[in-house]
């Protein structure tokens, strides 16, 4: 019975569709030939969801979606979409500095609720404001309604360009300047119930994925010239991203995400047992 069920159900694994995930995600879909594996592709939001209703089983995912259900999870070890200091696609564009924000109009993006927590703790804990906060669409909205907008990703890439603000704040190395830490925007994650019924499918997976995470940091020109075209960058430019970005989940690392999960914890935002992490680690 047990044979039956992994032949008829394969393992679904999230990957984030986002430039940021390309080394993992291009050498996966160059090298990666299981019909017992299914790659789903999709935005942060959307892949939180699916994991935490059990259309995926694995993924990368936001880390708050983690720390808000720790409960359904662990983390995979060694993996991580991460930065120490600026990570050159999560900012807070503005038209003042941070401390002059308080009560201002902020437009958050819809698409990671680690970003919106982050910039959240930064303006409230670390500049000591309390903007009003709305979320949308950061490309379609009308910017000159707000003081400062939150963009993510590829959407912060284009924006970067284009910005009409005055300030752009990196989040990465402000996190980076307040704590002397990294920052761990996305783990992955794998239900508690697929560790538990396919832990030998779980390894091999966990293997592959720790393969393309050395392979693609190891060929980072060509994935650029594969990556850049969707935003569109230069392939110079694709590469000096690409090598700021950071896939594991080091001892500072895994640190780091359980500080950000205090400061959730002390707002009220995720529950006590976010931390300690629980990490899966078959591999060591």
């Amino acid at each position: 019975m047990h044979t039956k069920n992994l032949k008829s159900s394969p393992a679904r694994i999230g990957m984030v569709n986002y430039i940021n995930v390309a080394p993992i995600h291009e050498k996966w879909k160059a090298t990666v030939r299981r019909d017992d594996w299914q790659l789903v592709e999709a935005p942060p939001a959307v892949l939180n969801r699916k994991l935490a209703d059990g259309q995926v089983d694995l993924g990368f995912v936001s880390s708050y979606e983690y720390g808000a259900h720790p409960e359904k999870y662990k983390i995979l070890s060694g993996l991580s979409i991460s930065a120490n200091g600026p990570v050159g696609s999560v900012f807070l564009f503005s038209h003042l500095p941070m401390d002059q924000l308080d009560k201002a109009r902020v437009l958050l993006s819809s698409q990671s609720e680690t970003s919106v927590s982050l910039v959240k703790i930064i303006l409230e804990e670390f500049y000591k404001v309390r903007p009003q906060y709305e979320t949308g669409d950061v490309l379609s909205t009308k910017h000159k309604d707000f003081k400062a907008v939150l963009a993510i990703g590829d959407d912060a890439l284009r924006l970067v360009d284009s910005s009409v603000y005055l300030y752009e704040f990196d989040l990465g190395d402000i996190w980076k300047r307040e704590t002397g830490l990294p920052f761990v925007f996305a783990v992955c994650a794998v239900r508690e119930e697929f560790c538990t019924e396919h832990p030998e499918k779980l390894v091999d997976i966990h293997r592959e994925l720790l393969r393309c995470r050395d392979e693609g940091k190891n060929d980072l020109k060509s994935i650029c010239a594969l990556a850049a075209p969707r935003i569109p960058m230069t392939e110079k430019r694709c590469f000096e991203y690409l090598s700021a970005i950071e896939y594991d989940l080091s001892g500072q690392k895994r640190k780091a995400l359980e500080i950000f999960f205090e400061y959730l914890i002390k707002r009220g935002d995720i529950p006590n047992n976010a931390v300690p992490l629980k990490i899966f680690a078959n591999l060591f």
